[in-house]
């Protein structure tokens, strides 16, 4: 039989695939050439900051810089071994002798003085980065040793251990450099920092202070203003600068801020009561909860004012009292058995009370028209406290009013959405020193996370200061009085 040759498939949809591979590979060649062509060969000089590469990996570069022991650690040896708080009736860290450990460890314990441990941030976060790397996986901060390679100088001063060590045994000396032993470890700190070629390279913009108290590094804030500053608010820091001639008109009236949300880090306090599951929690009698000073100064007037209003409604639990070891069981039994919890201003706009009663699981009620709350972007604070305006809040009855309009379901919600945030407000590691592996959602690597987002701000402001012409000096503001 003669074999018939097969006949060529004439159908175009056939070369379809071949066609597609073609300009497939020829769009592939092209691209790979342009970009041989227009990237930076291995002989260019110019670099980019790992903080501001796009492909930059998940944490951020810590040098420690090198201050004395004496600082930071061994002033909480000075702290056990001789100093008394004379702002409290009893000192709960000196009632009795302070254990043999307390006096000798390597890494003493920070103060349970209350005044003190809620601004504890400084101790946990420097805990965090002496902890060797083998123990660190969990940590976002990565420490290195070379300042030239880091994203930041993180300055391991205790400022708020020695501005309160020096305020409980000798508050009237504390604005005055004369006989004053913290402003002289103030000077100490900036001299050792800013005779470094990390200050001078960066004007500071990079070194990371960590300021919790708002009179810490109280002498030289000047000084400091353009470093990144750990801060717990805003409310101890603003101020108008009414130095210089009358001359001015009302526009160029311009406040003095060494902070801002641009460059600095709202962190929280430190808690002071214990932690309450959410499976533990149990049916709540009272509709509010509020224990502290009534009178305070500043924007405390506000405090006064609620008092007032709201000592005789029922269903409210006003107390007057003070941190110590029974105000502090008052404080876990009222925040446990309340639906509410009061959270007005007092000296500064917030205070270690909201994060109390957090870990309480007691609905924060914030009353401010202006206030900065740790980790925003992170934490949506709505979506477990109230917030009322002022002129709200000091409506007679209106308080009361508001809060008693909310469902069981929708307080259930607070708290349940509050029980998962717990964690991140939580300093303590649960190790000797605060030495040792870190929660991986806990405060401190929340703060790092912060200040890694400042970084291309940070690296903006470094390099406009650089190109500056030799000469050419900030411009003069015109202060008015």
């Amino acid at each position: 039989m003669p074999v018939i040759a097969a006949k060529p498939n004439k159908n175009p949809s056939l070369y379809v695939p071949k066609l597609f591979l073609l300009c497939t590979l020829f769009s592939i060649l092209s691209l790979a050439l342009f970009l041989f062509l227009i990237f930076p060969t291995a002989t260019t000089t110019t670099t980019l900051h790992p903080s501001l590469s796009p492909f930059s990996s998940s944490t951020i570069n810590v040098y420690v810089a090198d201050l004395p022991r004496s600082l930071n650690y061994a002033l909480l040896h000075t702290y056990w071994s001789s100093f008394s708080d004379s702002r409290l009736p009893t000192d709960a860290d000196h009632t009795t002798p302070p254990s043999s450990l307390h006096r000798t460890a390597k890494i003493p314990p920070y103060p349970e003085n209350p005044l003190i441990k809620q601004y504890s941030a400084e101790y946990w976060i420097t805990g965090d980065l002496m902890t060797p790397p083998q123990h660190r996986a969990t940590s976002f901060a990565k420490r290195i040793l070379d300042p030239l390679l880091a994203d930041v100088v993180f300055v391991p001063f205790f400022a708020t251990l020695s501005a309160e060590m020096q305020l409980g045994a000798n508050k009237g000396a504390f604005r005055k450099k004369h006989d004053n032993d913290d402003y002289k470890r103030q000077r100490q700190v900036m001299d050792a920092v800013k005779n470094t070629h990390a200050w001078n390279r960066s004007g500071g913009r990079d070194h990371v202070f960590v300021l919790t108290d708002p009179v810490a590094m109280w002498h030289v804030k000047d000084e400091i203003a353009p470093a990144v500053l750990l801060v717990v608010d805003f409310g101890g820091w603003y101020r108008l600068d009414s130095r210089g001639g009358s001359n001015c008109s009302e526009s160029d009236v311009i406040p003095h801020t060494q902070v801002s949300v641009i460059k600095d880090v709202i962190v929280p306090y430190t808690h002071l009561l214990p932690r309450l599951d959410l499976s533990d929690n149990k049916e709540r009698h009272q509709l509010l909860y509020f224990k502290g000073a009534k009178h305070r100064h500043r924007g405390g007037i506000i405090r006064e004012k609620l008092w007032d209003l709201l000592v005789s409604e029922p269903g409210v639990i006003m107390e007057e009292g003070f941190p110590n070891a029974t105000g502090r069981e008052q404080s876990i039994k009222g925040m446990r058995t309340s639906e509410f919890c009061l959270h007005p201003a007092g000296d500064t706009p917030t205070s270690c009370r909201l994060f109390d009663a957090i870990q309480s699981l007691c609905i924060p009620v914030i009353v401010s028209d202006n206030i900065e709350l740790p980790f925003e972007g992170m934490v949506d604070y709505a979506e477990f406290s109230v917030f009322a305006a002022v002129s709200d809040a000091l409506k007679p009855s209106w308080l009361v009013s508001h809060l008693q309009s909310f469902s069981k379901e929708q307080k259930d919600r607070f708290r349940q959405n509050m029980a998962r945030v717990q964690p991140i407000f939580v300093y303590d590691n649960g190790h000797p020193g605060g030495i040792g592996p870190i929660p991986a959602d806990g405060a401190v690597n929340h703060i790092w996370k912060k200040v890694h987002q400042k970084l291309p701000m940070i690296k903006e402001a470094i390099i406009r200061e650089r190109r500056k012409p030799p000469g050419v000096s900030v411009p003069r503001r015109c202060h008015c009085t």
